[in-house]
């Protein structure tokens, strides 16, 4: 894991460098009084080279890949109630009033 990350940095430096040298080939421009038409091909290498990069470090990072049917083995929940409609789960949205009176002021 530890390689995967010093990748995945090494990825978004590339990223950085590149942008970096994209501003300077645009501020090079305005002093030759020339258009911008887009960022030199060594540029768009190495995005192409760091966008690869970070990619690969944040599919192999994380781990590996977890089931999420619910017959599989590998879930943590053992078995699932009869009837999947009146399943009750907590979050934020109970914080919130029932009934929201949003009056406009005159």
């Amino acid at each position: 894991m530890a390689v995967a990350l010093t990748i995945g940095v090494f990825g978004a430096l590339i990223l950085f460098h590149a942008a970096y040298s994209t501003i300077q080939y645009k501020g090079l421009l305005k002093i030759t009084e020339e258009e911008f038409l887009g960022p030199p091909l060594n540029v768009v290498i190495e995005l192409v080279i760091g966008f690869l990069l970070c990619f690969w470090a944040a599919l192999t990072v994380p781990g590996k890949f977890l089931s999420i049917h619910p017959h599989s083995e590998e879930n943590r929940i053992v078995s699932l109630p009869a009837n999947l409609d009146f399943m009750i789960f907590n979050h934020r949205g109970k914080v919130f009033p029932l009934e929201m009176d949003l009056k406009l002021k005159h």
